[in-house]
């Protein structure tokens, strides 16, 4: 199982960022997939989770209405569409898979700072 994410970068407030995690190494299909995100000097914050069809998203309520989780089945690709970010919203995320055996990519920095 492989999952590298991709995407993140220095942003503005207000400013969007849309990062991206091709996974590999399994039947990307048939597993919800999740964003989790570490701030600095902080422990790991869910952010997002998608059902394996995409008829389902949910949120942390503190990126609710702001971030858009979505995958691309034939790709092998899972995406986190992020606006209106905040210097709060900083934070290593990561690109995991839950159940069974959790896997986790090595993650992409996002820094919110003007």
């Amino acid at each position: 199982v492989q999952l590298v994410e991709s995407g993140g970068g220095l942003v503005q407030p207000g400013g969007s960022l849309k990062l991206s995690c091709a996974a590999s190494g399994f039947t990307f299909s048939s597993y919800y997939m999740s964003w989790v995100r570490q701030a600095p000097g902080k422990g790991p914050e869910w952010v997002s989770a998608i059902a394996t069809d995409g008829s389902r998203a949910d949120y942390a309520d503190s990126v609710k209405g702001r971030f858009t989780i979505s995958r691309d089945d034939a790709k092998n690709m899972l995406y986190l569409q992020m606006t209106g970010l905040q210097p709060e919203d900083t934070a290593l995320y990561y690109c995991v898979r839950f159940g069974g055996m959790d896997y986790w990519g090595k993650g992409t920095l996002v820094t919110v700072s003007s």
